[in-house]
């Protein structure tokens, strides 16, 4: 499980550096390099702690973005998350390095942005500790006896993975100097906001103790706001 865990790890970090470092088309970019070193390291902290603490977590995290048993809505969602995810980090790179449509970013917000990375993985793993069933795609895991969670993050908003997310979206542009990226963030959120969405109704019908759940706690990603 660990070796799966590199070897997912470094392939999905070069496929990063080749869509950030091409669209810049310079290695010159200390903000790129950075930003693969930060979010590889704490995707690996995050990663060696599952394998120790919960190696079946862990294999739903490693698994593919589309399976059998996702929802066909899910199934369109993950793969149109994957190529808008692509084309963001495209046009983060022709906007900071290769064509400066940004003026700069101040160093206060590149290393806010920087912060908020590490705000998002720490809150990750808070979920994770939590919930053995964060898997990334949406569905029922039976065979692992799934069930309602309503522990740690869960206490205070219904989706805390989408929460964490918030973060990297407003970190990642801030970090790279891109804010045609960072304008890309409403549109992120609105996207996971109608995932999360169409998640309760599964939810709702399938797993026992949801409904009872979402009456008890009642903001899905920012308590008093949604």
């Amino acid at each position: 499980m660990v070796t799966r865990l590199l070897l997912q790890t470094a392939v999905w970090l070069a496929a990063m550096g080749v869509l950030l470092f091409g669209a810049a088309g310079t290695l010159a970019w200390p903000a790129g390099w950075w930003y693969l070193i930060e979010t590889g390291v704490l995707s690996l902290w995050i990663g060696l702690w599952l394998a120790r603490h919960d190696p079946g977590l862990l294999a739903e995290r490693l698994a593919p973005i589309v399976q059998a048993q996702q929802s066909r809505w899910d199934r369109v969602f993950m793969v149109s998350v994957s190529l808008v995810w692509c084309a963001w980090l495209v046009l983060m790179g022709v906007d900071a390095v290769r064509l400066h449509w940004s003026p700069p970013v101040p160093v206060g917000l590149v290393s806010l942005g920087s912060l908020c990375i590490v705000v998002c993985l720490v809150m990750c793993r808070a979920v994770f500790r939590a919930n053995s069933y964060a898997a990334p795609v949406v569905k029922i895991q039976a065979s692992r006896g799934h069930k309602v969670i309503d522990s740690g993050p869960y206490a205070y908003v219904r989706h805390p993975m989408y929460a964490a997310a918030l973060f990297l979206f407003v970190g990642t542009p801030l970090l790279l100097g891109s804010w045609w990226g960072l304008a890309c963030v409403p549109v992120m959120v609105l996207g996971i906001g109608w995932r999360a969405v169409r998640e309760e109704r599964l939810l709702n019908a399938e797993l026992d103790g949801y409904p009872d759940y979402t009456s008890r706690v009642k903001y899905r990603f920012v308590p008093l706001i949604w």
